[in-house]
Order: structure tokens, then sequence, then C-alpha cells
């Protein structure tokens, strides 16, 4: 990814705040193995807290990326990708785990740099949620989710041509599996009965608590979220090469980073001279 081609910059008090994030993300998505048994007096309440957490955290991390220098054009950009996406979502529904949403996120965030991949990943799920009324307890860990997603596409190392594709199916393939197993962490505690060997059980070592969500995960998430790698790897293999043309096309006629420069107006050839 030429730095030229970058939508939204990232400045340094923005990737402090971003580290931030992943930090508080960490804690949001792995509270299970990290708040001690009876602390908030029932399971539910942690995803909620949590859930609320996170969209504050994601608003003062889009408000710091946006304040480095997010112009017209890059916010028509992003206005245009989140629609696409958000129109496109439905189309799998997850059905299977068919997930269309994210190959366009990683081409955009490899295009466009890894500020403009972490808003879109926010805001396309917003909008999808908003479409489709999957509003609920769960969307603000959509929204971390497909935002590191985008995020991390921008930071994948340079290639070209084949290899370019080829490294950022590989990558769509396992963020494919990855947001599945950080999804299931916000919902697992308290969709099993407690009875179950797979089920969440309050009090457990880290070790045993992990290897009870390890086997839920593969019980019941691998189908799906091998459903969406695949779904991935296929949309970027085909698609790619020619998404990532019109997004480089597209960048280099808005020229996002191009500065500004104000000339002085000439004077008036007609006036009267003295």
């Amino acid at each position: 990814m030429s730095t030229n081609t970058a939508a939204i910059r990232i400045r340094a008090r923005a990737g402090v705040v971003i580290a931030m994030a992943a930090f508080l993300g960490a804690v949001a998505f792995f509270w299970p193995f990290l708040v001690a048994p009876g602390t908030f007096g029932s399971n539910y309440a942690p995803p909620l807290i949590f859930g609320v957490l996170l969209v504050i955290v994601l608003c003062v991390v889009i408000s710091e990326i946006a304040e480095g220098g997010i112009n017209s054009k890059a916010l028509a950009m992003l206005g245009v990708l989140s629609a696409v996406n958000a129109a496109i979502r439905p189309l799998g529904a997850g059905t299977a785990g068919i997930e269309t949403v994210f190959f366009i996120l990683v081409l955009a965030g490899r295009v466009y740099g890894p500020g403009f991949g972490f808003t879109l990943g926010c805001t396309s799920l917003f909008a999808s949620a908003l479409i489709t009324g999957g509003v609920g307890p769960w969307m603000p860990y959509q929204m971390f989710g497909c935002a590191f997603v985008g995020m991390l596409a921008g930071f994948l190392p340079r290639a070209a041509g084949r290899k370019e594709v080829l490294m950022l199916a590989v990558y769509g393939s396992l963020s494919g599996y990855l947001f599945g197993f950080l999804l299931n962490l916000s919902f697992w505690p308290f969709s099993l009965d407690p009875n179950s060997s797979i089920a969440y059980l309050p009090g457990l070592p880290f070790t045993e608590q992990f290897q009870r969500y390890i086997a839920f995960d593969l019980a019941t998430s691998l189908g799906w979220d091998t459903g969406r790698a695949v779904t991935n790897l296929i949309c970027i293999t085909l698609a790619g090469p020619a998404v990532l043309t019109v997004f480089r096309r597209a960048a280099r006629k808005a020229r996002f980073q191009a500065p500004i420069r104000f000339a002085r107006r000439d004077a008036d050839p007609g006036a009267a001279t003295g």
C-alpha cells in the first residue's frame, strides 16, 4: 500500500487511542477469563456493560481519527462503501456462515489505509444493523471485530500482483475464523446449560475454562466460521484484482492527501488606473 492513497491518516494521538481501544476490546471479549465470579451478580450483565463501553470507545476512536484529517472526499468514499456493504450483507445473511461484508472491508482497508478500514468496519456494521433490524447487545462486538479486520488489512506488508491478492485472500480467510472466535466469546457464558461439559463455569482455572471454550467453538461454530473463511477466500481471489484496481484508480483521482494551497487572486485587469 502506498502512503499517498491513504484516505485517513492515523496520527500519533489517534494511534495511542487505538492501542488503548484494542486493550479495552480484548478485555470486553475475553471477560469470561478475566472477571472474577460474582463480580457483576449475573452472567448477563458483563456483555451489556462491555457492549456500552465498546460503543463509547469506538466513538472516541473515530473522533480521534476524524480529527487527524478526514476530508469531504474521504467522507464521501466512506459513505458509499458503507452503503454498499450494508446492501450486500443481507445477500449472505450469515446462512451457512456466508458473509459478504468482509471482502470489501479487507480490500478497502488495504488500499485506503488502516484508519479508513477501522472506520469502515464500524459504519458498515452499524448501517447494516439498522437496515436488517440487527440492533442488539451483540452489535458493538460485531462493529469492533469488523473495525479491526479492516484496520489490520491496512497494515499488511507491501506486495503486488498475484502475491498481493493471495496475501489478502489468506488474510481474509484467517480473519473469518478469528471474527467468529471472538464473537462467540460475547455470548458463550449464557448460551448453554451450565451442566454441559463445554459450558462456561465460573471459578475454573484459565486453562480449563479455555479448553471448554475451544471445545464449544469447535462444536458449535467451526462450520459457520469455515463458511465465512471460504467466502472471503473466494470473493477476494475472484473479485480482488478488479476491485483493487477500481479502488486505486478512485484514490488517484481523489488525491485524498493532496495539500490545499491558496493562491493570491490577481488584480482586476479592467480596473481603472489613476
